[in-house]
């Protein structure tokens, strides 16, 4: 029986299509389509029916998942075994979204270290997309990323960090006792936008005003929008763990409108399942701590 064709069945399942199975695989749809076939031949039965573009588990598909599961999970923890080089032991290679390298990172591997001096650290940046690739590939250990679920790993929330409106020393909106969603506005907009969904929801406060808002630069690094607003050339709505020291240190000011409440950026530790779960409920507890 071939691995490749159970673990197509799993991700059919878990996307509840061919075709997003086959882009979480990085392969195409007919050759998915051709594994899940093949599979079916060897267990002599039917494992979905489709309608159309839906796709449905038949009771036989269901009475196999479970053993499917198990023969995936053991296979990829016996081949990780297997693979491992003597230099792993020492080395913990993590990944992490330019964000999380930018303000989670450096506040959690000295903690680490101090736990365990003998292990060397290498990190390495990427999309979610290319971290959740390299993870099933066993070329990082863990990874940092935005809020995902994936069938062969397991993702922990570590914390939720509020999107919230922040301006500059002296700004007139930090004397005011409220600010509508028509005065945000007018005022010169920087936009910081990660690809996150909540993002979305920030486009949103400004659907039904009669005019658009006054977006003077769009960035997709949150380093540059900071330093837009620290130059007085406009205000941002920003992660709050992106502008910890600067609102620490009195020089950016949190503006909090009812319309952002509940609006928020979720962070995410997966690795491999079965592995790395004492580290991984470490930097838990410690981002916990980050967070506060």
């Amino acid at each position: 029986m071939n691995i490749e064709n159970i673990e197509a069945f799993i991700y059919v399942i878990h996307y509840g299509s061919f075709n997003k199975a086959a882009d979480s695989l990085f392969l195409s749809q007919p050759t998915v389509t051709a594994r899940i076939q093949s599979l079916e031949r060897e267990l002599n039965c039917k494992l979905f029916h489709r309608t159309g573009k839906q796709v449905m588990i038949t009771e036989e598909g269901k009475r196999f998942l479970p053993y499917a599961q198990q023969v995936v999970q053991i296979y990829e923890k016996g081949k990780m075994h297997i693979n491992q080089k003597k230099s792993q032991t020492n080395e913990l290679k993590i990944g992490c979204t330019v964000s999380v390298s930018n303000y989670v990172i450096s506040e959690i591997i000295p903690k680490l270290s101090v736990m365990n001096d003998e292990v060397h650290y290498k990190m390495i940046t990427g999309s979610t997309d290319e971290l959740v690739k390299k993870t099933l590939n066993n070329e990082i250990d863990i990874a940092f990323v935005r809020k995902i679920s994936h069938p062969s790993l397991q993702s922990i929330k570590l914390f939720e960090d509020p999107i919230t409106l922040y301006v500059y020393k002296d700004h007139p909106f930090i004397s005011k006792q409220s600010i509508s969603i028509q005065d945000i506005a007018k005022e010169n907009l920087i936009f910081f936008e990660c690809g996150s969904l909540d993002w979305l929801r920030i486009h949103r406060l400004f659907e039904n005003l009669e005019s658009p808002p006054n977006i003077k630069i769009h960035t997709d690094s949150s380093e540059m929008a900071k330093k837009l607003i620290l130059e007085k050339f406009g205000i941002a709505f920003l992660p709050s763990i992106s502008v910890k020291k600067e609102v620490k240190d009195g020089l950016l000011y949190p503006i909090h409108i009812e319309e952002t409440k509940g609006i928020y950026l979720q962070t995410n530790i997966f690795c491999n399942r079965g592995e790395y779960s004492e580290l991984v409920n470490e930097i838990v507890k410690l981002s916990k701590e980050l967070v506060k």
